[in-house]
């Protein structure tokens, strides 16, 4: 293998050696996979990993204690070094004159105390075999001694070490060799930063595009990270999610989350023991999905304003519409009610009802079906709920993918006559240039339960409880934001 590789570039090297084409197909088709998930497909494929990449959880953990003893070192390093600056700084602004007076001083009061100390010594010997001298006074002499030994053993260290370590700093250092000294450590930090340089290029690029693309007023698109189906494990999820950056804190104050989908949910999201970690964890996941799918609705949207304003209409406008017609099951052909059909899903409601559905996706419909939001189905494919009675014969549908699950819940609100209030009520919110917040909507969907108004009491609890509101605004990262026109 090459040299100065990282761990991913090894792992993708293995992967063509062996001829893996499952990773060179995500490859090809510009698709990112983790360090986690190509190690999961090359033993997948019976690849054997060197133990000289791999890497362990141990040793990730190791490091990761390890780090903040070393970041202690550094600092107590850089203390020492600030001192010696502070010193040269002083010396070098001290005049001549001045400096050679403090010199002079320095070797008389040294030569001074040298010779107080031979006196000393000699009369307290003098003293001692005449037996003039107390015992404690003799303790006391010798212990003073011995402090002011190690005293000067530490001095005589320090200063060794301080030519150990600034050996190569003098006074008369060059403009030049400094230039030279912060080029090499700022080599060395982006030796140890490559992975952050790395994905710092690729937002820079996509943020040029993205101005671009509003420059020109052509539609963004959004580049996607969809994780293949390999059942992977919540540990393997979440250092994914530490290694692309996603911090719910950082989403709820800029409004922004990256566009990455999982096919299904961990199997063993359940035995994580920490309730807010499980929640975060299933934010994360169900987040990105239910955002894709209502700026899809927007980009419909905001076509749908500008065929409505025009007076004549191509045939492709008409194709489109036709389309449209079909999909929001608008079978009067009206224009008023596809518009009021056509709108988006709050996402704090999404969050809840998932959450309430799928137990935060640990219930077995969400794991074995990815079926996340409790959709029934009497001819379709689907989970037979397990206390159902004999006297009913529903099932809860089932769905290849958790988006196809989302999609199709966008698509019950938006069509189904039982939520003809909840529709309603959004297009008085549109149309008044109001924000369309889940907290004003969540009552209208007495229907979607048996329980009926109960059922929405929880879910606005669940709201308020996990603070689902500040995820409204959100947007996928690149995406361009696109005001509605009313002609």
């Amino acid at each position: 293998m090459k040299k100065n590789l990282s761990y991913r570039e090894k792992l993708l090297e293995l992967a063509k050696i062996y001829k893996i084409y499952e990773i060179q197909n995500y490859i090809k088709s510009k698709k990112y996979l983790t360090s986690a998930q190509i190690e999961h497909i090359l033993k997948k494929n019976k690849v054997p990993i060197p133990t000289e990449i791999n890497k362990s959880i141990i040793e990730i953990h190791s490091k990761k204690i390890s780090k903040p003893f070393s970041n202690f070192s550094l600092a107590i390093v850089d203390f020492f070094q600030l001192i010696v600056k502070q010193v040269i700084k002083y010396t070098i602004r001290v005049p001549f004159n001045n400096l050679k007076k403090i010199i002079t001083f320095c070797i008389v009061s040294f030569m001074n105390f040298c010779s107080w100390i031979s006196k000393g010594t000699i009369n307290i010997l003098n003293n001692a075999y005449n037996f003039q001298v107390e015992e404690k006074k003799a303790n006391r002499f010798v212990s003073g001694f011995i402090l002011s030994a190690c005293l000067v053993l530490l001095t005589i260290s320090g200063i060794k070490v301080q030519n150990y370590f600034f050996s190569d700093k003098n006074l008369s250092v060059k403009i030049d060799e400094k230039t030279e000294v912060i080029k090499k450590e700022k080599i060395i930090q982006s030796q140890k930063k490559e992975q952050v340089k790395t994905t710092e290029k690729k937002e820079k690029i996509k943020k040029k595009a993205v101005e671009k693309s509003i420059k020109k007023e052509k539609k963004q698109v959004v580049k996607e990270f969809v994780l293949p189906d390999l059942n992977l494990k919540t540990e393997t999820v979440l250092s994914l999610f530490e290694d692309v950056e996603y911090d719910l804190k950082k989403v709820r104050k800029n409004k922004l989350v990256k566009p990455i989908y999982f096919t299904q949910f961990p199997k063993d999201l359940i035995e994580i023991q920490s309730v807010q970690l499980k929640k975060e964890t299933f934010i994360k996941i169900v987040l990105p999905l239910v955002v894709a799918e209502n700026e899809k609705i927007l980009n419909d949207r905001f076509m749908f304003k500008a065929i409505e304003g025009k007076k004549m209409t191509s045939d492709k406008e008409k194709s489109w519409l036709r389309q449209k017609f079909k999909e929001y099951k608008v079978t009067s052909g009206s224009m008023k009610e596809l518009g009021e059909r056509m709108d988006i899903i709050p996402v704090s409601i999404a969050i809840a009802q998932a959450a309430k559905e799928s137990g935060w996706g640990t219930s077995r419909f969400a794991l074995e079906g990815n079926a996340i939001f409790g959709q029934w189905t009497w001819n379709g494919k689907g989970i037979a709920p397990l206390d159902r009675s004999k006297e009913k014969n529903h099932k809860i549908l089932r769905f290849p993918i958790l988006r196809a699950s989302v999609k199709a819940y966008k698509n019950n609100l938006n069509t189904h006559k039982g939520y003809k209030k909840f529709r309603e009520k959004r297009a008085k919110l549109r149309s008044r240039k109001g924000k369309i917040k889940g907290i004003n909507l969540i009552h209208t969907l007495d229907n979607y339960a048996q329980t009926g108004p109960e059922y929405t009491k929880i879910i606005a609890k669940m709201m308020e409880q996990n603070s689902l509101e500040d995820f409204e605004n959100v947007r996928l990262t690149n995406s361009v934001e696109k005001k509605e026109l009313n002609l």
